[in-house]
This record gives structure tokens, sequence and C-alpha cells, in this order.
């Protein structure tokens, strides 16, 4: 039982930092946009919205369990952007914190590594998944 909470309150963090970044994004959409735009991206508005629909899905698959290793997978390209496009190398010299906003974000990475491969677990989580196959080993 033990190793079930422990992969539940995993899952809880995941999904509550998820929620978060969300929550700030429907509450602060032009500033989330503006800084989206600060990379240059084009669409701004579109782009933001788009990261807090995706965010809020992510973190509503790690709250449940539903389509676990997928959303962790996808959680792990999205924060790979992330780290590069808004705190990547080219922002180190004018702001050294930058670099530890990069690294925290792989630190994210090898937990969402950790948890694509093992899973939801066994209690506590809905058994959706897009592959049908059951895992082994």
């Amino acid at each position: 039982m033990t190793k079930a909470i422990a992969i539940l309150v995993a899952r809880l963090i995941f999904g509550g930092a998820f929620l978060l970044a969300t929550s700030m994004k429907f509450t602060g959409m032009d500033a989330t946009a503006g800084y989206i735009a600060s990379i240059g991206l084009p669409f701004p508005l579109f782009f933001a919205w788009a990261a807090a629909v995706f965010e809020l899905g992510l973190a509503l698959a790690f709250f449940t369990g539903a389509f676990f290793a997928e959303a962790a997978i996808l959680a792990i390209v999205y924060v790979f952007f992330l780290a590069f496009a808004f705190h990547g190398p080219s922002r180190w010299e004018e702001n050294p914190m930058e670099f530890g906003f990069f690294i925290d974000h792989f630190t994210l990475i090898a937990g969402l590594l950790f948890a694509a491969v093992h899973g939801p677990g066994e209690k506590l989580a809905l058994d959706w998944r897009l592959s049908r196959a059951r895992r082994s080993g």
C-alpha cells in the first residue's frame, strides 16, 4: 500500500503543477500571450490558449491516471520545448537565473520519464490507454 500511496502523491504533484500553470494562464491570458510573443512565436494569443487547454488535459490525465503514459510522454516533449524556448542558452547571458530555470525543466523531465515507464500504479487509477496491450516487465 505504501507504493500505491507514493505513486498517487507523485501523480497529484504532476497534476497540481500543470493545473497551477493552467490557472495562471487562464487568469493572465494576455500576459501569457505577451511572454509567448517575446520569444517570437506567431499567434501568441492562440498559443496561450492552446497551452492552457493542453496543460489542463495533462493535469486531468495525471489526476485520474487515464492515458497516463501517453500524457507523460507528451508532457516530456512539451517541457523540453519550454526549457529551450523560454529558458535556453540564448537567455543565460542576460539573466544567469535562466540557467536554473532551464535545469529545473530537466528534473521534471526525469520524473516524467520515470512515470511514463512505470505507469500510474495498479491502484487508484483509471485503466485507459491508447494501446490496449498490457505492459510486460
